[in-house]
């Protein structure tokens, strides 16, 4: 009995120490543990305070790449979660740098938003921030690469549309040339020339127009601008070519309107709705301007009044499928009537830079065969000045307030 006693009594000191022996290793290396975290290096004040007002995300790693600082634009692109850095390539771009100190640089794209459909394109600089820490500097550059990527489109398409009417010119010229003798040849290619040069000068035009307004930037320097003066303008434009087709141009809706941005750009996308209807319209038809008031939302999300110009045609109209293209640069529904027309493809997507410019929006319907509205929207300016106002401030030469505006000749 005292033989068991003493067996079992030594059993459960056995049984204690081991238990105290596993407590104690595991109290010592909690220990350590936090030590050494109290010793690791921090990000040093100054830094972080230039960190924090950088534009750029942000992240600052330790020895094991234990993140030590991340902003908040690094963890919103999902390049940091927790202390751990995410990015397999980042990790070994910082096991890179801190192996022999250079600075490197990698461009990579992450998928943006829950959908994962929109890419970001980002540039990593990854550099030695003392001598034990490293620095990761991420900038956004997906502006910068839409803008790279629509300036390379934009200039192959100049050159491939500048083709036409140059070799054009220059066969002609060889034409004219080879029929000196020939007086009724060289007026018909005269002509011909006359016809190639005006699509050329059209096309330099509003390859200019658009170079100035395709980056969509707010307009700069923005003033009140009458709704009123821009229709007027806008008509005035197309007057002798609708007066050619005796097409009525026809003005309605509510006047007083006023909106705010550059009187001239809008001047110029009105013109090219309008040209486009007059264009595509047949003879003895007419083409409506409708401007009215409504509530909506302009490009920023925010919601207010805005100005509602609708140009109405009884043209040929524009196909079901081709609706959504129709503001692509140089885009044509018809290649080989805007040949014969002159057009040069840009009008619309000139008229789609423009609304975006002055946060507002373009929209087309249109049935074959009857006809299409294109409405431009623009926010409504909320309050004019009283000098916009004022009775005293005179009207602008040729503002006509009619409403319907002839373009038919006057009876003898």
């Amino acid at each position: 009995m005292d033989a068991t006693l003493a067996a079992t009594l030594g059993g459960l000191a056995g049984l204690v120490l081991g238990v105290l022996a596993v407590a104690f290793v595991d109290f010592s290396e909690r220990s350590r543990a936090r030590a050494s975290a109290e010793h690791r290096p921090a990000v040093p004040p100054d830094v972080a305070k230039v960190l924090a007002v950088l534009r750029s995300a942000s992240v600052v790693v330790g020895p094991r790449n234990d993140v030590r600082y991340a902003s908040a634009q690094a963890r919103a692109l999902g390049l940091v979660r927790g202390s751990t850095l995410e990015r397999a390539e980042l990790r070994d771009l910082v096991d890179q740098v801190r192996r022999d100190g250079e600075i490197r640089q990698w461009d990579f794209e992450l998928p943006r938003g829950r959908s994962g459909v929109d890419l970001v394109s980002l540039s990593a600089r990854v550099a030695p921030l003392g001598s034990e820490l490293v620095l990761i500097l991420v900038e956004d550059r997906t502006k910068e690469r839409r803008v790279d990527a629509i300036r390379r489109d934009f200039v192959a398409n100049v050159s491939h549309e500048l083709k036409t009417p140059i070799g054009a010119l220059s066969l002609l010229a060889e034409a004219v040339e080879q029929a000196a003798d020939d007086p009724e040849a060289v007026q018909r290619f005269s002509g011909r020339m006359r016809l190639e040069a005006e699509r050329l000068t059209r096309l330099v035009q509003q390859i200019i127009e658009l170079s100035r307004v395709q980056g969509d930037d707010p307009v700069e320097e923005a003033t009140p601008v009458p709704v009123d003066e821009v229709v007027v303008a806008a008509l005035d434009r197309c007057g002798v070519d609708a007066q050619a087709k005796d097409i009525d141009l026809v003005h309605t809706g509510e006047r007083g309107l006023v909106v705010t941005g550059n009187r001239e750009q809008l001047v110029i996308a009105l013109g090219n709705i309008v040209e486009n209807a007059v264009t595509y319209s047949p003879e003895g038809s007419r083409v409506v301007v409708d401007v009215r008031r409504a509530a909506g939302d302009d490009s920023a999300g925010r919601h207010g009044d805005v100005v509602e110009i609708a140009v109405s045609d009884q043209g040929v109209g524009i196909p079901e499928h081709e609706l959504e293209r129709v503001f692509e640069r140089f885009y044509r529904v018809d290649r080989a009537r805007s040949r014969q027309t002159g057009g040069t493809g840009l009008g619309l997507s000139i008229v789609k830079h423009v609304a975006a410019s002055h946060r507002g929006s373009v929209t087309v319907r249109s049935v074959e065969g009857e006809g299409s509205t294109f409405t431009l929207r623009l926010p409504l300016r909320a309050e004019p000045s009283a000098a916009e106002t004022s009775p005293n401030t005179p009207s602008p030469v040729g503002l006509d307030h009619s409403s319907v505006v002839s373009s038919r000749k006057a009876a003898p």
